[in-house]
């Protein structure tokens, strides 16, 4: 029976629980009354208390929907193109999680991207599996990394025909894809699922203007995070799965070990409603936002900042995801970080930047407003460094990553949880050592390096770019960066 796309089962059935103003003998303890939080406080939290449950019999159950809950993910499913989607509170982290786990066993070899995000880094040290990790492909006119070259994917499938899975991230960061349909369809020919981290790309497919989606193209496992360029609650995100390649009760096994057991229902239901308004907005949902871009994007020429993606800055072998602006000075005057500092200064929110670049992100709650605000504070900006001298020529440090070896694709590394024998010795002196910690520039949350990973000259020339650009890094035990833990003799 076909379900109403306009229905939002969850959200509707927790805003029927909440208008019975039952007595609460159950968790949370706020017990869905603001007199629980303090005068300021409850003035924010009032209208969401009542929707903040636990597992009822009119609520559904995360672990095992059979109402409510179960019917907003196959309208989701229908809704995104899949044949089975699962809510996640977790964010993607949970969803690339469980689908290392529920995909292999303890030293399983997986081919994975270079430079995925560090969850994808962790499922491999929870499944204590092996991977043999790709170099990804450098665009010529931006230097940020996307995924590797098909001819090093199709030599690892070739080289290791065992992988349980083919391990991609697209859309980087940065908004930039490649096409997806040649190597997904090189994988299957071998009988190798492709699992993608699409947590940039949720909206993708719902527009003419976006790339199309990792679904489409035919992967079998799509983590999408709903919450970053949807209207879902931070940590909402989805996993998508399709096909037969997979085995998806071992995967939803996996989530109801990654997840917790008391998961958030405004977190549920906002999924729901983000699901509802693309399926009864469709591309409409986004017009407001793209609007907001263009007041920016048409008007850059008044300005010395150019956007990635947009006119003589654009690879014919990519695709752009047109709401993130990626914008960098032209003159050379300002850093990334610098021009995120300078656009925070003026109430414009980026939401990262790395060397050279300063990455916007714009999405359903945007509108005409922003881009106004936006590209006021960028004109400025140009106000007030007209008179700056250029600073040395500067590189991209953004999700570079290595370069390959000769043979095009790398041994295997191991992966594990425990922690070996390590000494500390300064950056500059760790070339040819091997790491005995995570190094990880936050955001975007890619691994620069990782324990067991030989460190190299290159390694060590981009750690020292995200140290002068004061980045903020995450695992390393010196966070400034003068000197890093290696794993001892």
């Amino acid at each position: 029976m076909p379900i109403d796309q306009r229905q939002a089962p969850l959200y509707e059935a927790l805003a029927a629980h909440a208008g019975l103003r039952a007595h609460s003998f159950h968790v949370p303890g706020h017990k869905q009354q603001e007199e629980s939080y303090d005068p300021g406080s409850a003035a924010f939290y009032r209208a969401l208390l009542p929707l903040d449950v636990t597992e009822l019999a009119d609520t559904d159950d995360l672990h095992h929907p059979q109402g409510p809950l179960a019917e907003a993910q196959r309208l989701a499913a229908q809704c995104f193109g899949a044949e089975e989607t699962s809510f996640l509170v977790g964010g993607s982290t949970s969803g690339n999680m469980a689908m290392i786990l529920g995909t292999g066993s303890p030293g399983d070899l997986y081919i994975v991207q270079r430079n995925v995000h560090k969850s994808i880094v962790h499922g491999l040290m929870l499944a204590g599996a092996r991977a043999v990790m790709l170099a990804p492909q450098l665009d010529s006119l931006s230097g940020l990394a996307v995924i590797p070259p098909e001819s090093s994917i199709e030599t690892a499938l070739q080289r290791y025909p065992e992988a349980r899975g083919l391990i991609l991230s697209t859309p980087n960061y940065y908004g930039m894809v490649s096409s997806l349909d040649r190597i997904v369809r090189l994988a299957h020919e071998r009988g190798v699922p492709v699992l993608i981290d699409e947590a940039h790309g949720a909206h993708f497919g719902f527009h003419p203007a976006f790339p199309e989606s990792a679904l489409r193209a035919g992967a079998d496992v799509v983590v999408q995070s709903t919450h970053k360029m949807l209207s879902a609650m931070t940590m909402g995100a989805m996993l998508h799965m399709q096909g037969d390649i997979v085995d998806r009760e071992a995967i939803k096994q996996a989530l109801r070990m990654v997840q917790s057991s008391s998961p958030s229902f405004p977190i549920l239901a906002s999924l729901d409603l983000a699901r509802r308004q693309l399926h009864t907005s469709g591309a409409a949902a986004f017009e407001p936002a793209l609007e907001a871009v263009h007041v920016v994007a048409d008007r850059l020429e008044e300005t010395p900042f150019r956007a990635v993606g947009n006119g003589g800055f654009a690879s014919d072998s990519l695709r752009y995801d047109p709401l993130k602006l990626v914008l960098f000075d032209q003159d050379g005057k300002l850093s990334g970080s610098e021009l995120q500092g300078e656009l925070a200064k003026r109430n414009c929110m980026a939401e990262m930047a790395d060397d050279r670049y300063t990455v916007l992100a714009f999405g359903p709650g945007n509108r005409k407003t922003d881009g106004e605000a936006l590209l006021e504070a960028l004109r400025d900006i140009s106000n007030r460094i007209r008179d700056l001298k250029p600073m040395p020529t500067r590189q991209t440090s953004g999700e570079t990553g290595e370069t390959q070896p000769a043979s095009g694709v790398p041994q295997p590394v191991t992966f594990r949880r425990g922690r070996l024998s390590a000494k500390s010795v300064r950056l500059e002196a760790s070339e040819g050592l091997i790491a005995g910690e995570w190094v990880i520039p936050y955001p975007p949350g890619i691994p620069v390096l990782y324990p067991g990973e030989t460190i190299t000259k290159n390694t060590i020339i981009e750690l020292l770019r995200w140290r002068s650009s004061g980045a903020q890094i995450q695992g390393a035990l010196d966070a400034a960066l003068e000197h890093i833990v290696v794993q001892g003799e």
